[in-house]
């Protein structure tokens, strides 16, 4: 009798044992699934920028993609390229989006056909890291780009993107970018100001704390948000002189 009882208990125990996990388990889920919600939110402007969309003939030549596909850049690509989302990623991509569409119209871009000069060397302002997004999209590439097959480098994109380092930029410039069609030689010239996008004075106050981790997780919360508000001003709702674009 005393052993059946024993044994009861025990299964009452593991019973209770087990409700306990699962609904602690079930609460550290929902709270997960709370907080991804959150940050998901913040990041809904990522898919209403304009996807950029390139034919690649390299891609085609080696089985990457049929004849007649392309490839979508979005601006999550950019972001998850980067590592984050901030005015330089959002000013190339905002950049690059409008240069391929004053040279090529309604025509899809052609990737690896274009070349891109930033005035100033790659250490000014923002020059390093607009670089590398514009090379994403556009396949220009530095001197550490794929040189191409045979004699004449086909299909190469090796130097295609320069910088003109003896250029003086315009000091209120971010970032001046010239994009060129190999084909035709069509050129435009994109100039980005991401002084003239209007910043929190918040951010001012929090970015120290942010950086030194002397912020509250409410303080890095508010810090990210208007981050990334400034952001989607300058991906979506640009005020008139941030981007300027002439052929």
């Amino acid at each position: 009798m005393k052993t059946t009882l024993h044994k009861t208990r025990s299964l009452k125990t593991i019973f209770l044992c087990i409700g306990i996990a699962v609904i602690l388990c079930g609460s550290i889920n929902m709270r997960h699934l709370a907080a991804d919600e959150q940050a998901k939110q913040g990041r809904d402007f990522f898919d209403k920028a304009e996807p950029i969309v390139m034919k690649d003939p390299l891609a085609v030549l080696l089985g990457a993609m049929g004849r007649g596909d392309v490839f979508t850049y979005t601006y999550s690509d950019a972001v998850k390229f980067a590592g984050h989302s901030c005015p330089a990623v959002a000013g190339a991509y905002k950049a690059t989006l409008l240069a391929l569409k004053s040279l090529y119209g309604s025509d899809v871009p052609v990737r690896g056909d274009i070349k891109v000069v930033l005035r100033g060397g790659p250490d000014n302002h923002a020059n390093g890291p607009i670089s590398q997004i514009i090379t994403l999209i556009t396949g220009a590439a530095a001197e550490t780009g794929f040189k191409g097959f045979g004699a004449n480098g086909k299909h190469g994109r090796c130097n295609l993107l320069t910088f003109d380092k003896e250029f003086t930029p315009d000091p209120t410039a971010t970032c001046t970018m010239i994009f060129q069609r190999v084909d035709t030689g069509k050129k435009v010239e994109v100039v980005y100001r991401v002084g003239k996008v209007p910043s929190n004075e918040r951010l001012d106050k929090l970015m120290p704390l942010a950086i030194s981790g002397k912020a509250s997780e409410e303080e890095l919360k508010e810090f990210g948000d208007l981050w990334q508000e400034r952001v989607q001003t300058i991906l979506l709702n640009p005020a008139e002189g941030v981007f300027s674009v002439k052929e």
